[in-house]
């Protein structure tokens, strides 16, 4: 199964594409969905807290803030989604330039997945905080912390991979390699 997607996302690497998932994004992003202080207090700006932080968070959001905070969360599945193909198709794109098409390099076109898995969980937890309050359940600030650190670490592999791809494609002069890319 994860063959068939990281062949997908070879398959979809075009340049239109990806340039369309960045304009989407950065509309997206741009999007005047709620108080820009409230948004910089979310915790899923923050690199790791721990549960009285996000107790303490919840709390400062007063009732109109929750629900504010709510709305971003759910909104942010899009930019999830968006972010995750973006860096995906990059990824086999600059790869599909930098190295031959059956190396097993390709494969890591799906790093960027696990990042998006993180915070995806991370707003599940977030949402889950948000909606159960004033209930201070320290298991779900726990799974919500670990879910933000993971996503900001996994970040580092995907800027490398990018990196990586960026050179290497570069060293091939952005020439597409020989081969067949299949699409599963």
């Amino acid at each position: 199964m994860l063959l068939r997607i990281s062949d997908r996302f070879r398959a979809w690497a075009k340049g239109w594409v990806i340039l369309s998932i960045i304009a989407a994004f950065v509309l997206v992003i741009n999007l005047p969905l709620a108080d820009p202080t409230l948004i910089s207090m979310s915790l899923d700006g923050q690199f790791a807290y721990t549960p009285e932080q996000a107790f303490s968070a919840m709390a400062s959001y007063g009732n109109e803030g929750r629900v504010q905070m709510l709305w971003i969360h759910l909104a942010d599945f899009i930019l999830i989604i968006l972010y995750t193909s973006m860096f995906c198709l990059t990824i086999s794109w600059l790869f599909q330039r930098g190295f031959q098409l059956d190396s097993r390099m390709q494969r890591l076109n799906l790093v960027p997945i696990l990042g998006g898995f993180f915070d995806l969980m991370e707003n599940l937890w977030i949402i889950t905080l948000l909606l159960i309050y004033p209930a201070q359940p320290t298991l779900v600030a726990w799974l919500s912390t670990i879910s933000t650190t993971g996503k900001y670490i996994m970040g580092i592999p995907i800027i490398l991979l990018l990196l990586i791809g960026l050179i290497k494609a570069a060293m091939n002069r952005f020439k597409a390699q020989e081969g067949v890319i299949t699409a599963g």
